[in-house]
């Protein structure tokens, strides 16, 4: 039995609210990586490691999920969509899946971006009946995810997110191999709060065990807004080592008021083939930019995550920032700052490297600032000569003074 043989089951119905107002209009596996949704870069390692048939647990604004993927046909492959209507945790939604598959399966997590090589490994597990088994990754800060306890290749133990220090940094990688016995498995799991699949997989690591899989290759998680610089520019990089072109026609063809010559493109910008670039302009590295995406004259963008439709204003200067649909940064206005102090619910991260987010729709007026990590929501306007900082609630209009 081969990987082909082996379904992947994708957990994408979250709806990511830390990654907010990026989430309010998409789910969190849409959301633009390198100018493609995280969710696309998942499902290619997917069928880079041979698997044909994959099952998609789709939930929050599943349209967009099932309007891009389809039945899969574009990826040479067969898709299926089950629903998790109500996102009750990751055992809940694997076990949405059981009318979906009839064998063995891996499951992946839909926000997370790794390599083929894992998947194939535990691919290979699976198909030979070595089940469960749990990819295992070292991480700097194992604290933010499940630490993992071990004995030789055996899961001793799972625990998510400990308030306790650790003394290893080995975690979940969510990378699973299982076979139809974790349905059951899942539904006898008693817990007081979502059903996890990690409390499934300690109760059969006390039982009849957990195999444990070492993997040290790419592992790219977006947990916070921040993440997606980090990410883009990683993958972005990725790309290029590989010789994979980044910078498309787009500056050749579709500059405006301007030969091609007067924009400095940095090797690591990825462009969509129709973005609308002005004279004198600045792209800078680790910066992918949407379709249709106008960047006028003497802009510059560094670093920075565009979206699809958004326009960046005439002289602007857009560092280490996320600007999302059809957002507008007017002339002369600046997102660019040192590293802040962002707050995400009850948290408080302290030196993010995040000068600011625009929201889907709203617009900074000319001259204006975001500052110190500013999160501006969907549909605000920002009056010109505004200086914005903290977060800013969708549909706000600020005024100067």
């Amino acid at each position: 039995m081969g990987t082909a043989a082996v379904s992947a089951v994708i957990l994408a119905a979250g709806e990511g609210r830390r990654l907010e107002p990026l989430t309010n209009r998409r789910p969190k596996p849409m959301v633009p990586v390198a100018n493609r949704p995280l969710l696309e870069h998942v499902l290619e390692a997917v069928v880079a490691a041979g698997i044909d048939h994959v099952v998609f647990v789709v939930g929050y604004r599943q349209e967009r999920i099932r309007n891009h993927f389809g039945d899969g046909d574009a990826w040479g492959i067969d898709v299926e969509y089950v629903e998790q209507s109500t996102q009750l945790g990751t055992g809940h939604a694997v076990l949405q899946a059981e009318p979906a598959v009839n064998g063995p399966f891996v499951v992946v997590n839909g926000d997370r971006i790794v390599d083929p090589s894992i998947v194939t490994t535990v691919c290979d597990r699976a198909a030979s009946g070595e089940t469960p088994t749990v990819a295992v990754t070292r991480v700097d800060n194992p604290q933010a995810y499940g630490v993992v306890s071990l004995e030789g290749d055996r899961v001793v133990a799972i625990d998510e997110k400990p308030d306790v220090p650790v003394e290893t940094g080995r975690i979940n990688a969510g990378v699973y191999g299982f076979s139809p016995a974790i349905f059951e498995a899942i539904r006898e799991t008693t817990t007081a709060g979502e059903l996890t699949i990690t409390a499934t997989l300690n109760d059969v690591a006390s039982a009849a065990g957990v195999y444990a899989v070492s993997y040290d290759g790419r592992w790219l998680d977006v947990s916070n807004l921040w993440d997606l610089l980090a990410v883009n520019a990683a993958l972005i990089g990725a790309d290029e080592a590989a010789g994979e072109s980044t910078v498309g026609e787009a500056v050749a063809s579709e500059t405006t008021g301007a030969n091609a010559d007067s924009v400095s493109v940095a090797d690591d910008a990825v462009l969509a083939d129709t973005v609308r670039v002005g004279p004198n302009v600045t792209l800078g590295g680790a910066t992918a930019i949407g379709r249709n995406a106008t960047v006028e004259a003497g802009a510059v963008v560094e670093n920075a995550v565009v979206f699809p439709d958004a326009v960046i204003g005439a002289g602007a200067v857009v560092r280490g920032a996320i600007v999302a649909g059809n957002a507008r940064i007017g002339p002369n206005a600046t997102v660019a700052g040192e590293p802040a102090t962002v707050v995400v619910g009850d948290a408080v991260h302290h030196d993010v490297a995040l000068s600011g987010v625009v929201g889907d729709n709203a617009t900074i007026g000319a001259g204006a600032t975001l500052t110190d990590g500013a999160v501006v929501g969907d549909d605000v306007a920002a009056e010109a000569g505004v200086v914005v900082d903290g977060r800013v609630a969708p549909g706000a209009v600020v005024r100067r003074g």
